[in-house]
């Protein structure tokens, strides 16, 4: 089976590990398909789907750049058993997204789409944590391409594959779908401290049918 990208969670101590991963100093690359070539001026962030008044909203580079600017320091768990620790990630906050661009009263999940049609699926609850962020430095440096410039998302509780690089946009749901990696094996959920590796470990109410 193909491995998704990285992880995301705690405050930086070996005993923040969750359950059957290993601290990694560094931040290896890891990511599915060609890293793509950023083109400021054809680039721009969406919001659709199911949103409180109907419309689409858009910004481009330079507007998503001056939106409301956070920074969470938060672990990064990836699937594949390595766990970096006490990341400071500086970006623009989920919630920002939601402010600015709020979802009809029965959205329940969205989908976060990246370059090449990737994407991951996220309960809105997940997606709208205080400490979620589309991320655009690391510890005080822009991040590389191949970690995922201008924007990847970070939800710090989630293992990373939900935190996509080279992020586009968000799509409001009003009922659950898997994104990427969910369609291929892994779990639809993705809680590190429980271990929600793959899609045989669901239980009823996880998620969507296969």
């Amino acid at each position: 089976m193909a491995h998704p990208v990285e992880h995301a969670s705690g405050t930086g101590a070996a005993a923040d590990l969750p359950p059957g991963q290993r601290l990694q100093r560094g931040w290896p690359v890891t990511h599915y398909g060609p890293v793509p070539k950023f083109r400021p001026e054809r680039w721009d962030f969406r919001v659709f789907g199911a949103t409180a008044d109907g419309e689409k909203r858009s910004w481009t580079h330079e507007e998503f750049t001056a939106l409301p600017y956070a920074t969470v320091v938060a672990d990064l768990h990836c699937v594949t058993k390595f766990s970096m620790l006490g990341a400071e990630w500086g970006g623009v906050p989920a919630r920002a997204i939601l402010d600015l661009a709020p979802p009809a009263p029965g959205v329940t999940h969205v989908m976060v789409w990246a370059e090449y049609g990737f994407s991951a699926n996220l309960r809105l609850a997940d997606f709208a944590d205080d400490r979620a962020i589309f991320a655009i430095h690391k510890d005080g440096e822009l991040l590389t391409a191949e970690h995922g410039f201008p924007a990847r998302l970070v939800v710090p509780h989630l293992y990373a594959w939900k935190g996509p690089k080279w992020v586009r946009g968000v799509e409001y749901m009003t009922a659950d779908r898997r994104g990427f990696w969910e369609q291929r094996g892994y779990h639809n959920v993705g809680d590190p401290w429980k271990e929600q590796r793959y899609s045989y470990q669901e239980e009823p109410g996880d998620g969507p049918e296969l």
